[in-house]
């Protein structure tokens, strides 16, 4: 994105102190506009129809609508946000069902006030985002349970594409290691394992580490 344009935001939390403290820890950033809040998933969908924000920063949970049944809805449009889902550290079937449906990164709420900025911008960017802590977790929960032999070897023909380094690569992802992480047990350095995912996104057709591991999980390779 042209660091120019302005992103236009949406804050979705059912708290308004929540919304209250995103509001301040955003509001001096001249690239972050808020274009305006909703209490629930429901008043969100509204309001990113009339709002067209760029980003939409919205709770998991929520009454009368949850935030992964609005992101479900909100990515079916012709032109939808980018969506970032608040987390806390509990990851479940609500977590997993956004990152199939499409989500373009998750923030814990405790995250620094820079980890939310950055991230924000990441993803308007056109970048997805998670942080270490919730990707292992989801890593976690996605690859509980083992593929029957025909999907083992469906995954495996899948993962023919890799060569022997981003393999390696592939494989560090599914045990939740973080770039900087890889780069140290690879001897390699961050640039060149950012680079190498990249190249996996483009060969596995996917944007995100969890989709990799799940590839991972089925071949059998964990």
């Amino acid at each position: 994105m042209d660091r120019d344009r302005v992103i236009r935001l949406l804050l979705v939390d059912d708290d308004p102190l929540v919304r209250r403290g995103l509001s301040l820890i955003l509001g001096g950033e001249s690239d972050i506009e808020i274009v305006g809040e909703a209490a629930d998933g429901i008043e969100a969908e509204i309001a990113a129809r009339d709002l067209a924000p760029d980003v939409v920063l919205m709770d998991v949970r929520m009454p009368n609508q949850d935030g992964v049944t609005t992101a479900e809805a909100l990515l079916r449009r012709p032109d939808p946000p980018a969506i970032i889902m608040l987390t806390t550290f509990h990851v479940d079937d609500l977590v997993l069902r956004a990152l199939a449906a499409g989500v373009s990164g998750y923030v814990l709420k405790d995250a620094a006030p820079e980890k939310v900025i950055a991230a924000i911008r990441s993803v308007a960017d056109g970048e997805p985002v998670m942080s270490p802590t919730v990707t292992r977790q989801v890593i976690t929960a996605a690859t509980a349970g083992t593929a029957d032999g025909a999907k083992r070897e469906s995954a495996r023909a899948g993962l023919d594409v890799l060569t022997p380094r981003e393999l390696d690569v592939a494989l560090e992802i599914s045990r939740g290691a973080s770039n900087a992480e890889i780069a140290a047990r690879l001897y390699v350095s961050v640039a060149t394992v950012k680079a190498t995912v990249t190249r996996i996104f483009l060969k596995l057709e996917t944007d995100n580490r969890v989709t990799i591991a799940l590839r991972v999980r089925d071949a059998g390779l964990l």
